[in-house]
């Protein structure tokens, strides 16, 4: 799985259309339902609980889940409500205060650490998985992990959403960003499901709001929900509440609006040693032959696309390359398509595997077990990613940088680049249905360096920043699109993509992100956020 998503690892009915709003005031709620303002009370739950500094809480919240970033707000605002929301974003906003929110999943950059937040709003209480009679469709709030939203919609009504295979990542992050992960190929990107956002919005008088913003097409606040449809999170509000429907869904059968769940994960798992044998000619060809072999069966609906499949190129110090295909079990001819996958990774490599085991598990136990895999260890976890979209095979020139750099001396146990299969379905949605403009890509390429101790800090930022521009030396140590790259990917944020010293490109980060889907965000933004409240180091800006 790859180190972020799990790959890595976020809605019609009586107010379709209509653009209902929640506005803000302290403990209760305005449901607008086509033009009228109904108040109703603030439901009975969790919070608000405010934890500021000397508090004993404090500590234990003050960090994210990449431990190299350590913020110090005055307060941590707990949310349980869209009501408690509200009005921590008011407060924040009438006060002065730069406001970040965390639904408590994965965090790669200082987003919510950066010390000029003052006020934290901590969603992670807000977990609700339940379904929505009044717009057909699943309510998903945006402090349930991926591990929480696969159960409940399993259980409750055997059905799926093709996120991320990671169960601790926060759906409140991954939804807004995009979303991928096992089923992608097959399914298309979570968003692709997305049918309404709930978002608190600040007012240009400096109170706040929660917008309900629909897919419908004579929904006046449209914009809204596209923007959450790859855009980022942190960028126009705060998310309190996603409907997923699949858009060719139809009735009222729960039990058809969204993917069935799989009754079984079939898991294939082949590991090459990394001896005398994995020289740069049989990494070179792993590569090679995974990238061709997504080039050939990316196409939406072709047999292939049921296989979700991840080349682990690991640095030599750690002692081995690693294949992991997934794929539904109950798919026609499932073990064949995964044995012809192997075969044509491994052709002419010379390799023999030390290991090449399948399995095959419950649905629900291949998606919810957390496994130990988190980055660093129970004391320190320290991590730094970058990511590109991949349209076909690394050139020769790449691989040949990728052998060289998983090779030298400064590299660690915990670094390296995964290859991740993307295309499918996620390729039938054109650049503009949604905020992700990447819609032709077969691959996603993640580069990682994990460590645990803050005096390797600068060995591993060093280490991971030269084999990134290294890799795309030719662009300008950046993805630029071309025929090769196509940009990357907002939910793997790298900040040193607006930073000229390490992307010497000229294409601006929100190129390499948003492509031509830039400008519209930049409008819905101006529209939602004019001022410009919700920023961080990667932020859709305003425009000029």
């Amino acid at each position: 799985m790859s180190p972020s998503e799990g790959a890595g690892v976020t809605r019609r009915g009586l107010l379709a259309g209509a653009g209902a709003v929640v506005a803000g005031a302290v403990g209760t709620g305005m449901t607008g339902v086509a033009g009228t303002a109904v108040a109703t009370p603030e439901p009975a739950g969790f919070g608000p609980v405010t934890i500021r500094p000397g508090d004993s809480r404090y500590e234990n919240l003050l960090r994210g889940n990449n431990f190299r970033f350590v913020g110090r707000p005055d307060e941590i605002r707990v949310a349980g409500s869209t009501a408690q929301v509200v009005r921590a974003v008011s407060d924040a906003v009438r006060s002065g205060r730069r406001v970040a929110v965390r639904s408590g999943g994965h965090c790669f950059e200082n987003f919510t650490a950066d010390p000029a937040v003052r006020m934290l709003v901590d969603l992670s209480p807000m977990d609700a998985v339940e379904y929505d009679a009044s717009r057909r469709a699943f309510a998903v709030q945006p402090g349930a992990t991926l591990g929480h939203v696969y159960r409940r919609l399993g259980t409750g009504w055997g059905v799926t959403i093709p996120a991320g295979g990671c169960p601790e990542v926060g759906a409140g992050g991954h939804f807004a960003g995009g979303g991928y992960g096992p089923l992608s190929r097959r399914y298309g990107a979570v968003v692709d499901h997305l049918y309404a956002v709930e978002v608190v919005v600040a007012d240009r008088d400096g109170g706040a709001r929660a917008v309900v913003a629909t897919r419908e097409p004579d929904d006046p606040n449209r914009d809204l929900w596209w923007a959450h449809t790859g855009g980022g999170g942190g960028n126009f509000g705060v998310v309190t509440r996603y409907w997923l429907r699949s858009p060719e869904a139809t009735g009222t059968e729960p039990s058809r609006l969204l993917p069935p769940a799989p009754r079984q994960m079939l898991e294939c798992v082949v590991v090459w040693a990394w001896d005398d044998r994995m020289t740069e000619r049989a990494l070179s060809t792993l590569a090679r032959n995974f990238g061709v072999w997504h080039e050939r069966h990316s196409a939406p609906g072709s047999p292939g696309t049921g296989l979700y499949a991840i080349l682990g190129l690991a640095h030599r110090s750690a002692g081995s390359v690693q294949l992991i295909v997934q794929a539904d079990g109950g798919l026609p001819g499932v073990d064949d398509l995964v044995t012809e996958l192997v075969s044509a990774v491994q052709a002419g490599t010379g390799l023999t595997p030390v290991l090449n085991e399948r399995r095959r598990l419950p649905w629900l136990h291949a998606t919810t077990w957390p496994g130990l895999g988190q980055p660093g260890d129970v004391f320190t976890r320290r991590y730094k990613l970058k990511a590109g979209y991949l349209r076909r095979s690394f050139t020769d020139a790449q691989l040949a940088t990728i052998h060289r750099h998983l090779t030298n001396d400064t590299g660690g146990a915990h670094g390296g680049v995964q290859l991740i299969g993307y295309g499918g379905r996620a390729g039938a949605v054109p650049p503009g249905a949604t905020a992700i403009a990447q819609r032709d890509v077969v691959m996603k390429a993640v580069y990682h360096a994990l460590w645990t101790d803050e005096g390797e800090d600068a060995g591993n930022l060093t280490w991971i920043r030269e084999f990134y521009g290294d890799v795309y030396s030719g662009t300008g140590g950046a993805p630029v699109p071309g025929e090769v790259s196509d940009g990357s990917y907002i939910n793997y944020p790298d900040a040193d993509l607006a930073d000229p010293a390490w992307n010497t490109s000229g294409v601006p980060w929100h190129t390499l992100y948003y492509k031509d889907n830039y400008p519209r965000l930049q409008r819905v933004k101006a529209r939602w956020d004019a001022g410009n409240v919700f920023r961080h180091a990667l932020a859709v800006e305003p425009p000029a």
